[in-house]
C-alpha cells in the first residue's frame, strides 16, 4: 500500500498559459528539431524527410508529432516590409508551404526565433521591435510551436540583464496572445542564466511568459565523439528542479538523442528513461531513418511514454545518490510509483531499491517498463544494470504476494 504521507495527492490543475487563453502543453511537448544532428545544414527537404520518418516508424503516433526547424532557416535580412524571409535557396517553397505539409501529415510546426537582434546563428532577430509582426507571420505559417532563443540581448541602460530578458519574453508572450492563433512557446532565458545568482529566478518567470523552458547548456551535437557525458550534465541539473514543473510548465533539458551516434545501447536507453522520469519534454534530434532498432524501440516504449506524459505533471525527485548510482521516484495521477535507478558506473551492478525508500509497503505489482515482465514483492527491486543503463518499474500497490 501506498504511504499515508503520499496517499491522495490530487493531480495539480494548470491555469490558462500566458501565451493564449486555453491552457497548452498540459503535458510535455514530444516532437523532432534539426539542431543536435545538422545544425545550420538544414533544408526543407531534410525536414520533410525527418516528418516522413516520424509518421513511417510510428513515433508519431505515439506522440512525437511537432516538427520543428531550428536556426539558420531563413535569409541574412529581412524584407523591404520588415518581415522574416526563408532562405529560398533552403526552402524554396517557404515556410507556409512547410506548415501545411506537416499539418497534412497530421503533424503540428515548430520554428525557430531569437529574443535578441540576432539569432546565434547570426540571423535576423525578433528583439526589440519584431515581436509582433514576427508572432503574426508564424500564425499566417500556421505555426503551432515557438522556440524562441536568447542570443545577442541587448542590455538597456539602468536596468539588469535579467529585467532586459524578461522583458524581451514577456514582449513575445504578449504578441503571440495576440496572433489569434494558439502556440506553445518555449523559453531559452534560463540558460543564459545558469550558474549565476539570478538562474532559478528567471526559471521561476519563465513559467508565466511560457510553457517550457531550456535551463542549461545545449545537448553534445551529432560527431562530437561521446555524448554520454553531455547527457548526464544536463540530467543532473535538470534533476534538481522538480518544484518548477507542473502542467503546462516543464524543465526542458535539451534534446533526446537515442540512437543518433555517440551513446551505447543502453546510454540510449538510459537518456529516454530518465528523460520521461523527469517529465522532461521529449523532443528527438536526429536523422529519424537512421535511428537503430533497438534506439526506436525505448523512443516509442509506451510504458515510458506513459510515465513522461502523466497528466499529473509531476517531475521525479532523486530519493537516493551517491557517486555510483541515482534513485529517483515519480508520483503518477492514478496513485502508482514509476522508479528508476540510473549505473553512473563503467561496469554492471546488482542494484536493490528498497520498498520503503520509495514511499510504498505491504505487496507492491511491479512492472519493468523495458522487458514488460510482471513481479510481486513486499521488501526490495533488484537488477542487475549494465554500465551507463538505468533500471525503470511502474508500482501498483496490492500485488498478489
Amino acid at each position: 500500500m501506498l504511504a499515508a504521507s503520499l496517499m491522495g495527492v490530487a493531480p495539480a490543475q494548470a491555469s490558462p498559459t500566458a501565451t493564449s487563453s486555453t491552457p497548452l502543453a498540459l503535458t510535455p511537448p514530444m516532437g523532432w528539431n534539426d539542431w543536435a544532428h545538422y545544425g545550420c545544414n538544414i533544408t526543407e527537404s531534410t525536414v520533410v524527410a525527418n516528418a516522413d520518418a516520424l509518421v513511417s516508424t510510428g513515433l508519431a503516433a505515439k506522440g512525437y508529432n511537432t516538427v520543428t526547424v531550428d536556426d539558420c532557416w531563413m535569409a541574412r535580412s529581412r524584407n523591404a516590409s520588415g518581415h522574416l524571409v526563408a532562405d529560398p535557396g533552403k526552402f524554396p517553397h517557404g515556410m507556409a508551404w512547410l506548415g501545411s505539409y506537416l499539418h497534412g501529415r497530421g503533424l503540428k510546426f515548430g520554428i525557430y526565433e531569437d529574443a535578441g537582434t540576432a539569432t546565434c546563428g547570426g540571423y535576423p532577430g525578433s528583439g526589440p521591435d519584431h515581436f509582433a509582426t514576427d508572432a503574426a507571420d508564424f500564425a499566417s505559417w500556421g505555426v503551432d510551436y515557438l522556440k524562441l532563443d536568447g542570443c545577442n540581448v541587448q542590455s538597456q541602460p539602468g536596468k539588469s540583464m535579467e529585467t532586459t530578458y524578461r522583458e524581451a519574453y514577456e514582449a513575445q508572450a504578449a504578441a503571440l496572445r495576440n496572433s489569434g492563433r494558439a502556440i506553445i512557446h518555449s523559453v531559452s532565458a534560463p540558460a543564459y542564466f545558469q550558474g549565476g545568482s539570478s538562474w532559478r529566478s528567471v526559471i521561476g518567470w519563465s513559467g508565466q511568459v511560457g510553457q517550457l523552458w531550456r535551463e542549461g547548456a545545449d545537448i553534445a551535437m551529432y560527431g562530437q565523439g561521446a555524448r554520454w557525458g553531455s547527457v548526464m550534465y544536463n540530467y543532473d541539473y535538470n534533476k534538481g528542479l522538480t518544484s518548477f514543473a507542473s502542467p503546462g510548465n516543464w524543465n526542458d533539458p535539451d534534446f533526446l538523442i537515442a540512437g543518433d551516434g555517440g551513446l551505447s545501447t543502453d546510454e540510449s536507453r538510459s537518456q529516454v528513461a530518465l528523460w520521461a522520469m523527469m517529465a522532461a519534454p521529449m523532443i528527438l534530434s536526429s536523422d529519424v531513418a537512421r535511428v537503430d532498432s533497438t534506439s526506436l524501440a525505448a523512443l516509442g516504449n509506451t510504458d515510458l511514454i506513459a510515465v513522461d506524459q502523466d497528466p499529473a505533471g509531476r517531475q521525479a525527485s532523486v530519493v537516493a545518490s551517491d557517486s555510483s548510482e541515482d534513485t529517483l521516484v515519480k508520483q503518477l495521477s492514478n496513485g502508482d510509483r514509476a522508479v528508476a535507478v540510473v549505473n553512473r558506473t563503467t561496469g554492471t551492478r546488482s542494484m536493490s531499491v528498497p520498498l520503503s525508500s520509495v514511499g510504498m509497503s505491504g505487496c507492491v505489482r511491479a512492472k519493468d517498463l523495458w522487458t514488460g515482465a510482471i513481479s510481486n514483492t513486499s521488501s526490495a527491486l533488484t537488477a542487475s544494470v549494465p554500465a551507463h543503463g538505468t533500471a525503470v518499474w511502474r508500482l501498483s500497490a496490492g500485488g498478489g504476494c
